[in-house]
């Protein structure tokens, strides 16, 4: 099981990029994928999730209307569009998937785990 997130960098305020995530090993239209990030001395927080289906998604607060999950099950992978960014988007972006049915959002819900991409977005 491997999950590659890609596409990470630093990119000035209202900037945007698109995260990848390729998944590999396993039945990847099998699970939810979702996007976390994390910064130094704080949790690890929730992003956005789609569904199997590609029928749902759900996103945090601060980022509705403003970053796009998507997913191709052909191809086995999974994105983040992330527009009109701001400096407190800056983290390491995480992408995950899990058997949960619907639209989870903790993260004892995700099962595997992608590395981490760094995101920096200056002011």
């Amino acid at each position: 099981v491997q999950l590659q997130a890609s596409g990470g960098g630093l990119v000035q305020a209202g900037g945007s990029l698109r995260l990848s995530c390729a998944a590999s090993g396993f039945t990847f239209r099998n699970y939810a994928m979702g996007w976390f990030r994390q910064v130094p001395g704080k949790e690890r927080e929730f992003v956005a999730v789609i569904n199997r289906s590609i029928r749902g998604t759900y996103y945090t607060d601060s980022v509705k209307g403003r970053f796009t999950i998507s997913r191709d099950n052909a191809k086995n992978t999974g994105y983040l569009q992330m527009n009109s960014l701001k400096p407190e988007d800056t983290a390491v972006y995480y992408c995950a998937v899990s058997t949960t049915v619907g639209l989870p959002a903790r993260r004892t819900d995700f099962n595997f785990w992608g590395q981490g991409t760094l995101v920096t977005v200056s002011s």
